[in-house]
């Protein structure tokens, strides 16, 4: 063995620099094994820390929980900015109903295992609503090393944030309830629903008031080297003011980045500004400390009781997760592989593990708790990444983050049950649904309706085998922007071939964007006009996550190519 003697007496930036080093190699050794980075740097922290070689002193270690806390904090502002309500528009069914099975379903079959096994109620619920949280941090950096983009990931994204605030409100609702049980005293439901919407409303001051502040603040800072500055300062203060305010500070920061995703409309200047360049070592820091604070010592002291969570969370999970897509008739990719992709548990779950121990009146089950919990974050955090790595990938997902020649119609771009009964009122109504989806100004709609009503009255856009491709011009921006209207039993336009038009793809382009305007009519009017099986599916799409799917699938890439970095940028 080596003298660790020296290694134990290090400075903390010695320890970070080892940190990361062993992160990177862990991280670049499982990508060879292919295995998920987040697995080889846990693993990498494992073997460096406690579990295996310990070779620091666990009071050093803990001196770099500043710098876990602020990748966690980071991770999950990034999580926070997902939840874009006009993008989400089109998510809301499937959302609020995976929103209800994970907080209903999780927690019952939970408590379907523990009670049998002698837990009383108001314990195994404890376990029952940590259970329902899904680790932020796993699925963002696996979400970036597969590439991965569409209509799962926005789904995943959402469903972590929102997961994890029912966690938290179901853990305190728990946690007041057992300890009224254990005073004997009368407890109303109004007293036992008080703390946690408190906790969630000042989480919710405290996120939401800087995100104001920075948005003000970055309307009058340019340049993306002072936008990272202000992101970094915001999300300091958000973690600072959350801790002293004793709120969840992970629940802050997806409020810092829920707020300011939904007030700005360009949300990647401000996060991937402070992501691009520290994202690796951040996600190596983060990874392998946790792998470090890992004791396997539980895995043995819990027992059946961490077993029987770890079965009845995977269960949960896939069945909450499988009767949610199913009733909201979400497609195949989504439904078969959320379940496995919302395995990935830590975060949150360790935070209300600690809020357990330090709490007096729940000391008679502090450490079985904690022991059973530690044991299930540990398995979830070496096992999760796997799975959720596979779903991203199994869902055709993985590598399409490269910008393709039709990525700028998102799900939130399109409308499925389209009418009309002139070209004017079809119009409108996506002009309407662009401004919209696309968050412009309000004083940007009626120049463009007027820019595309006039060119449609000089030539018409119905093109023909149901297709109708209007178009105006955008006075500001720099990229073109469109949307898609589908109508099933078509609209009776005036068409050359006598055909209802079912697909209207409304395109708004700026002035230095013509030739790719012509470009993208060109390969509508090809895929749509010269392939009528693609045509049918497209046109009779259940909704609009079917409709980008279609448009989005491998089949269709001769059609909608990657394109080269010049292009994108362009």
């Amino acid at each position: 063995m080596p003298d660790i003697t020296l290694l134990r007496e290090a400075d903390s930036l010695l320890i970070l620099g080892v940190v990361v080093f062993a992160g990177v190699v862990g991280g670049s050794l499982a990508k060879r094994a292919n295995l998920p980075r987040v697995t080889g740097q846990i693993l990498a922290g494992i073997v460096i820390g406690k579990p295996l070689l310990d070779l620091f002193d666990e009071h050093d270690v803990e001196a770099l929980g500043p710098v876990t806390m602020f990748a966690l904090g980071l991770m999950t502002f990034t999580i926070g900015t997902h939840l874009n309500v006009r993008k989400l528009r089109n998510a809301g069914k499937r959302l609020g109903l995976l929103l209800l099975t994970e907080a209903t379903l999780v927690p019952l079959v939970i408590l379907g295992f523990l009670l049998p096994y002698g837990l009383g109620l108001e314990e195994a619920a404890l376990y029952a609503a940590l259970a329902i949280s899904t680790a932020p941090a796993t699925v963002v950096a696996l979400v970036r090393e597969t590439r991965a983009r569409g209509v799962f990931v926005k789904t995943l994204f959402a469903a972590v944030a929102l997961n994890n605030l029912a966690c938290v409100f179901l853990f305190e609702v728990a946690r007041a309830v057992t300890k009224a049980s254990r005073e004997s005293g009368e407890m109303t439901v109004v007293d036992v629903l008080v703390g946690p919407g408190a906790q969630l409303l000042i989480a919710l001051a405290i996120g939401g008031s800087l995100a104001v502040g920075m948005h003000a603040l970055t309307r009058f800072v340019l340049g993306e080297q002072r936008r990272a500055t202000a992101s970094v300062l915001s999300l300091l203060l958000c973690l600072g003011a959350a801790q002293f305010f004793g709120v969840s500070p992970l629940l802050a920061c997806m409020f810092l980045g829920f707020v300011q995703g939904n007030l700005t409309a360009d949300r990647t200047a401000l996060v991937d500004s402070v992501f691009r360049v520290f994202e690796p070592a951040i996600l190596a820091i983060f990874f392998t400390l946790a792998g470090m604070h890992l004791d396997l010592s539980h895995m043995a002291q819990a027992g059946v009781l961490a077993l029987l969570v770890l079965i009845a969370r995977f269960a949960g999970k896939l069945l909450a997760a499988n009767v949610a897509m199913k009733l909201a008739g979400a497609t195949d990719n989504v439904r078969r592989n959320l379940g496995p992709a919302l395995i990935p548990q830590a975060g949150v779950a360790v935070g209300l593990v600690v809020l357990v121990q330090e709490d007096p009146q729940l000391a008679f089950m502090a450490d079985t708790f904690a022991t059973a919990v530690l044991t299930v974050v540990t398995v979830n955090e070496i096992i999760g990444p796997v799975l959720a790595r596979r779903a991203l990938l199994r869902s055709g997902e993985g590598g399409m983050d490269r910008t393709r020649l039709i990525d700028f119609i998102g799900e939130e771009n399109i409308v499925t049950d389209l009418r009309a009964e002139d070209p004017a009122a079809a119009i409108e109504r996506l002009v309407d649904v662009l401004v919209t989806s696309h968050q412009l100004p309000r004083a940007v709609r009626q120049p463009l309706l007027e820019s595309v009503l006039e060119r449609e009255a000089q030539v018409s856009t119905v093109l023909g085998a149901g297709l109708m491709i209007p178009h105006g011009v955008l006075e500001h921006g720099e990229t073109m922007l469109g949307v898609m209207g589908l109508s099933e039993e078509g609209i009776d336009l005036e068409s050359p071939d006598g055909k209802p038009v079912h697909c209207i793809v409304l395109l708004a382009t700026p002035a230095g964007q013509r030739d790719r305007h012509l470009e993208v009519l060109a390969a509508l009017a090809r895929s749509i006009g010269t392939d009528p099986k693609f045509a049918a599916e497209l046109f009779s799409a259940a909704s609009p996550a079917h409709a980008y799917e279609l448009l989005h699938g491998d089949e269709m890439e001769a059609i909608n190519y990657f394109l080269d970095e010049g292009e994108a940028q362009a």
